[in-house]
C-alpha cells in the first residue's frame, strides 16, 4: 500500500498552484491520473519516483518510509522499488533491448531474468536490435520489459500509449493489463483517454490545478451513476444533424458507427467530438456527455 500526503508547489501557465495528496493506494489496484496538463499529474509520479521533491509530507510504502520532510527522510530513486515508463520511453539509443534490460538489472548475476521478461513481453527477437530500429508499439514493450527489471511493487506510466494509433493502443492495453495481474503490482497511469480508462482502471483520481477533485471507479467519475440499463458503450460524437422534431446523432464506438435519434435537451451541451456514455433505458437509447 502506497500512503502519499504532501504538498509540491507547481508553476502552470495558469500560475502557481499547490499539488496537494492526502490517499492511501491499496495493492493491486490499476489507478489512473486525468486531469488537464499542467494539473499536477506526470508531477505526481516524478514524486513517487524520487525524481522530485515535495514542499512537505510523506511517502510510505508498506510501511517503509520513502520520504518526510519532517525527519529529513528522502529514499533516492534508485533505491526505491518502482518501475518507471516514460512518455517517450526514454530507452538509451547505444544499446541493444538486450543491453537495455541488462542495465536496469539490479542484481547483474540474475541475466537469466532478461530472457524471462523477453519472452514475457514476446519481444525474444528483437534483442540484438537498437531502440532506432523498433516501432512505436516495440519501444513501448521494451520500456515495460525494462521498468519490469527492478521487480517493482509500483509501475508507474507516463502516457505510454499517446503516439500509437488506435489498433496498436489495444493491443498494448491488453498487454498492460496483463502485466498488472501477473506481477500483482501497483499500477499509476496518467492518461487523457476515457476509453483507456474504462479498460483498465479499478480507480481514477481527477485532478484539477493540484487538488484531487474526484476519486472513484471509472463510472462514478465520468458517468452518472444514476443511468441504468441493458448495455453501457463508450463512444465520440462523430456528428449532430437536425431531422425534422429530433436529431441524428452519429457515434463512433468499437469502430462502428452508431446513429442515435435525441431531442434537444439531450444534444444542447454535446460537441462533435465529445466523449459519451450510451446506454438504453426501456429500449431508447440515452446519451451522456462524460
Amino acid at each position: 500500500m502506497i500512503e502519499i500526503n504532501i504538498i509540491k508547489p507547481l508553476n502552470t501557465a495558469d500560475g502557481e498552484i499547490n499539488l496537494a495528496v492526502d490517499k492511501k493506494i491499496e495493492d493491486g489496484e490499476f489507478l489512473t491520473l486525468f486531469g488537464k496538463s499542467g494539473s499536477g499529474k506526470t508531477t505526481l509520479l516524478r514524486i513517487i519516483a524520487g525524481l522530485e521533491v515535495p514542499e512537505s509530507g510523506y511517502i510510505k510504502v508498506d510501511n517503509e518510509v520513502w520520504f518526510d520532510s519532517k525527519r529529513g527522510i528522502n529514499i533516492p530513486p534508485q533505491r526505491r522499488n518502482v518501475g518507471f515508463v516514460f512518455q517517450d520511453y526514454a530507452l538509451f539509443p547505444n544499446m541493444s533491448v538486450e543491453d537495455n534490460l541488462k542495465f536496469a538489472l539490479q542484481d547483474k548475476n540474475k541475466f537469466k531474468k532478461v530472457d524471462d521478461i523477453l519472452k514475457i513481453m514476446e519481444i525474444q527477437n528483437l534483442s540484438k536490435m537498437k531502440p532506432q530500429h523498433l516501432s512505436g508499439g516495440q519501444k513501448q514493450r521494451v520500456a515495460v520489459a525494462r521498468a519490469l527489471m527492478r521487480e517493482p511493487k509500483i509501475l508507474l506510466l507516463d502516457e505510454p500509449l499517446s503516439a500509437l494509433d488506435s489498433t496498436m493502443r489495444q493491443k498494448l492495453q491488453d498487454e498492460l493489463f496483463f502485466i498488472h495481474q501477473k506481477f500483482g503490482i501497483i499500477s499509476l497511469l496518467v492518461s487523457h483517454d476515457i476509453g483507456e480508462i474504462f479498460r483498465l482502471s479499478s480507480r481514477v483520481f481527477k485532478i484539477s490545478s493540484g487538488e484531487i477533485t474526484h476519486d472513484g471507479s471509472p463510472s462514478e467519475v465520468f458517468a452518472n451513476q444514476n443511468i441504468s440499463g441493458k448495455f453501457k458503450i463508450l463512444g465520440e460524437v462523430l456528428s449532430i444533424k437536425k431531422s425534422d422534431i429530433l436529431y441524428i446523432v452519429e457515434v463512433l464506438a468499437h469502430n462502428e458507427i452508431i446513429k442515435v435519434t435525441a431531442i434537444k435537451d439531450e444534444i444542447k451541451e454535446l460537441l462533435v467530438g465529445d466523449k459519451i456514455l450510451l446506454s438504453s433505458k426501456a429500449f431508447n437509447p440515452i446519451l451522456t456527455k462524460i
